[in-house]
Formats: C-alpha cells, sequence, structure tokens
C-alpha cells in the first residue's frame, strides 16, 4: 500500500512547489513608490509632469473650502462670538476629544465585566488510500470525516487588587481634563473674537483719524494758495502744503491697509472661510471700565481655581496618581475565573459502509489565580515611571499657577495702563486741537509760518492716534483681565468686562 501511495503523493507536490515558486515571484520591494533620489520630484502612479518640477496633482476634495459668510447685516460683538461658537474648527475638535476621552473610560469600565464569546469549528477532511484488488489492479478506498463544535466560552477577572479601578481612575481623570479643555477651548475663543473685534474697531478709528487728517492738510494747502492768489504767501508755502496732503494721503493708504489685516483677524478668530463678507460693527464709542478693584491673594486663588489651564493640569495630577496606583497592583496576584459550554457532532464514513456519527457535549468552570514571579524589572520600572509622571504633573500644575497668576497681575496693570494712557491722550487730543484751530487761524491772517501749522496738525494727529489706540488697548486689557480671571465664559462677558 505505501509503495502504491508514492505516486500519488508526487503527483500532489507538483501544484505545492508551483505554489511555492509562484510566490516567491512575488515582489514586495516598494522603493519604487519614492523618487528615485534625494533631488528628482516625486511622481504618483500615472501622473505626469514637466522634468525638474516638484508640483503635485491637485486633489479638489483636499483643496475645498467651507462656504463663506455673505451678509449684508452688520455684526455686533455677540453674534460674531455666536457665529464662533457654532462654525470654528477648534470647538469641534475639542468636542470630538471629550468624547474619545469619555469612550476611554467607558472601555475601562467595562473590563470589570467577564469576556464571552460564541466560538464554532467545521470541518471536512477526507482521505484517498490506494488498495489492490483482487484481480491484480488498483482501486481507491475513501475515508470521510467532517463534524462541527460550537462552544460559549467565559472569561471573567474577578480580582486584582485594584488594578482596574486606578486605571478606570485614570479614565475618569482624563475624561475630566478634556471636558475642561472643551469649556477652556470656548473660553478662550470668546476672547480672541473679542480682542480681534475690539483691535478692528481700533484699526477703524485710525482710517477715520487718517481721513480727518487728510481734509486738515486739504485746508492747509487752500490756505496757502489763498494767501499765494493775494500776494502775501509763497509758491514754497504751497508745495510744503501740497507735500503735507500727499503725506496725509499716505497715511490714509496705510491705515486702510491696517483696516483690512483686522478684518481677517477678526474672520479669522471666528473661524469662517477666508472668503466671507461680513460687515462689523464699530466699537469706538465703547465705554471703557474703571482701574478696578486692587487685586488681592484670595481674588487671585478664586481665579486660579476655575481656570480651565489649571483645572486641566490638577486633572492630570490626580490621573498620573491614579498611573501610580496601577503600576502598584501589578504586584499583586489576580484572580480568575473561565467557563466553557459545547457540543461535538461528528460524522466518520469509509468507502460505501455506512456513516457512524457521534455527539457529545461538554461544561466546565475553571477558577485560577496568576501571581507574578520575574519579569525582568519590567513592573519596577513602569512603577518608577509612573512615580515620575507624578512628580512631572505636579511640576506642571505649579507652573501653569504660577503663569496664570502672573497673567492676572500682568493684565490689571496692563488695564491700568491703558485707562491712564486714554485720559492722558485724552487731554492732550483738547490741547492740540485748540492748537491747530489756533495756529491755522493765524496763518491764514498772516501771523505764523506755515511750518508752525503743519507741526500743529501733525501733533493733533498723533494725538489722536493715541486716544484711539489707548481706547482699543483699553478695551481688549479689560477683556484680558477677566479671561485672566477665568470670567469670560459666554458671548455676555465681554460687556460685562466693561462694567467692573
Amino acid at each position: 500500500m505505501t509503495i502504491e501511495a508514492v505516486p500519488i503523493c508526487r503527483k500532489g507536490l507538483v501544484p505545492l512547489l508551483a505554489l511555492v515558486l509562484a510566490l516567491g515571484a512575488c515582489d514586495t520591494d516598494t522603493s519604487g513608490d519614492v523618487s528615485p533620489s534625494p533631488f528628482s520630484p516625486w511622481r504618483e502612479e500615472g501622473g505626469e509632469g514637466a522634468p525638474g518640477s516638484f508640483a503635485l496633482s491637485p486633489n479638489a476634495e483636499a483643496g475645498a473650502l467651507s462656504p463663506g459668510v455673505r451678509s449684508g447685516k452688520t455684526y455686533e460683538l455677540v453674534e460674531l462670538i455666536d457665529l464662533a461658537q457654532r462654525t470654528n474648527p477648534l470647538t469641534q475638535l475639542a468636542w470630538e476629544n471629550a468624547r474619545q476621552a469619555a469612550f476611554a473610560r467607558g472601555i475601562a469600565e467595562g473590563t470589570f465585566l467577564p469576556f464571552i464569546s460564541a466560538n464554532i469549528i467545521a470541518g471536512r477532511q477526507d482521505i484517498v488510500t490506494p488498495v489492490r484488488t483482487l484481480g491484480g489492479g488498483t482501486d481507491t478506498l475513501t475515508t470521510t470525516a467532517e463534524g462541527a463544535t460550537p462552544a460559549l466560552a467565559l472569561q471573567w477577572l474577578l480580582f486584582d487588587f485594584g488594578e482596574r479601578a486606578a486605571l478606570r481612575d485614570v479614565a475618569a481623570a482624563n475624561l475630566d481634563a478634556a471636558n475642561i479643555a472643551f469649556n477652556g477651548t470656548h473660553q478662550a475663543l470668546i476672547f480672541d473674537v473679542t480682542r480681534a473685534y475690539y483691535a478692528h474697531g481700533g484699526a477703524v478709528g485710525d482710517v477715520r483719524i487718517a481721513e480727518q487728517a487728510l481734509a486738515n492738510s486739504r485746508a492747509i494747502e487752500e490756505a496757502a494758495r489763498a494767501r499765494l492768489q493775494a500776494g502775501t504767501g509763497t509758491s514754497i508755502e504751497v508745495a510744503q502744503a501740497e507735500q503735507l496732503v500727499a503725506q496725509a494721503r499716505l497715511r490714509l493708504v496705510l491705515a486702510q491697509d491696517l483696516r483690512r489685516d483686522a478684518y481677517h483677524d477678526v474672520v479669522e478668530s471666528v473661524g469662517i472661510s477666508p472668503t466671507s463678507r461680513i460687515r462689523i460693527a464699530t466699537s469706538e464709542s465703547r465705554r471703557l471700565p474703571s482701574a478696578g478693584a486692587v487685586l488681592t491673594d484670595d481674588l487671585i486663588k478664586t481665579a486660579l481655581a476655575r481656570r480651565p489651564d489649571v483645572l486641566a493640569s490638577f486633572a492630570g495630577v490626580e490621573a498620573a496618581r491614579a498611573g501610580e496606583r496601577a503600576a502598584d497592583a501589578a504586584f499583586l496576584p489576580k484572580i480568575y475565573t473561565t467557563a466553557i459550554a459545547g457540543a461535538n457532532n461528528t460524522t466518520f464514513q469509509t468507502g460505501n459502509l455506512p456513516g457512524v456519527g457521534a455527539q457529545q457535549t461538554a461544561s466546565g468552570i475553571l477558577l485560577g489565580i496568576s501571581i507574578p514571579v520575574y519579569d525582568g524589572a519590567i513592573r519596577a520600572n513602569r512603577r518608577r515611571q509612573a512615580e515620575s509622571a507624578t512628580e512631572a504633573a505636579i511640576s506642571v500644575l505649579d507652573q501653569t499657577r504660577n503663569a496664570a497668576a502672573r497673567e492676572i497681575v500682568v493684565a490689571s496693570d496692563t488695564l491700568r495702563s491703558s485707562l491712564e494712557a486714554f485720559e492722558a491722550s485724552t487731554a492732550l487730543v483738547s490741547a492740540s486741537r485748540t492748537t491747530y484751530d489756533a495756529t491755522l487761524e493765524g496763518y491764514r491772517n498772516g501771523l505764523v509760518p506755515i511750518t508752525d501749522v503743519m507741526a500743529a496738525e501733525n501733533g493733533l494727529l498723533l494725538a489722536r492716534q493715541a486716544r484711539t489706540d489707548a481706547h482699543a488697548a483699553s478695551l481688549i486689557a479689560a477683556s484680558a483681565l477677566a479671561f485672566s480671571l477665568g470670567d469670560m465664559t459666554s458671548r455676555d462677558s465681554p460687556a460685562a468686562a466693561l462694567r467692573r
């Protein structure tokens, strides 16, 4: 029987060898998927391009912009904040991060429950055996075995001395940090929009001042031409006046450019498409706040206790400490149970003989304990790593507290300085206006030279710009103080910050 089986085995060996050779011919070399050299452009499959060109094939889906906002409506600050909270991608990202942290906590909770799986193994096997017939020939005898074994298995970690509980605490602390960061993202977004809005208002004011300065320069030019026609002036005075007008035009162009930049900053802070076209209300008439109460240690501590960055850092410390507990529990035994229930249905048949079937059922439950003995110091190093992570998290918390307290103090000082600058520049504008009006009238009557008028006009321009800039800086400083105190929490917070 063995001698007769050899040719059949050789026949089966041929396709097997062919399969091996075919697999050996398969090429998994991916070096052709990159540029052939550091100085040659990469071409995607089927791509074409000019020699030496590093241009990429356009992808319309990748370059698709979200539709911009085009509205004839004039947006107030409250409406811009509301639009930002609904459309800015940063809020969506922070929300998704919080959701992922929630899912991670759910995974940690699931480790306390048993793992149940349903399994089935089924198969069929045919064995062909050559046999010698009575007539001296050769025949084959086929033996068939087939069956299926379904089973239900249970695995359950019953007790692990707090390792899973510690990992659950890690996930819970990370979830707290993600939720805090989500609210913190909204607070930062509110402040960013507010800051850009007030800066835009200052830029609009600078344009208005530049337009007034141009009008004043033209008035001086008209006075110079009138004196020249009356025979009391000179062409030099006219040329100087024309120079003053040209300088005023240039200042207006530059101010308009800065206004456009400020507009784009508002659009960027809101998070809408840069192709958007919206109208933004001015903030020039906003009432300024008072300097506010003197900062005390209790006020700073109260502010730190609600700041998102401090709270998130504190949650990081809690997560690190829970990680330490998990690392300690890894040194302790684990008690688990395993259970299985299954059935076996098998049929065995040889040639034309009747088949023989067998059905069996089996069930069992096991209780085990796993005691860690040696692992090459892996657990010890993990515990040291967890201890180091805790110390690092505490350092981050201390640094965050100090930085936050410094921001509060600096914001308070900045607000006080900005308000003082606004008060001083207001007085300067009044004095400069009086000086300009007097010198212009004196020049028209031939009492003062044109250079005095030009100097007075320039002084008035600088005073007005200083007042406008101080007004915008005061609004921004008041918002920055509210943000540093953790009070920039809703779209109504910027207005509340000005009522301090």
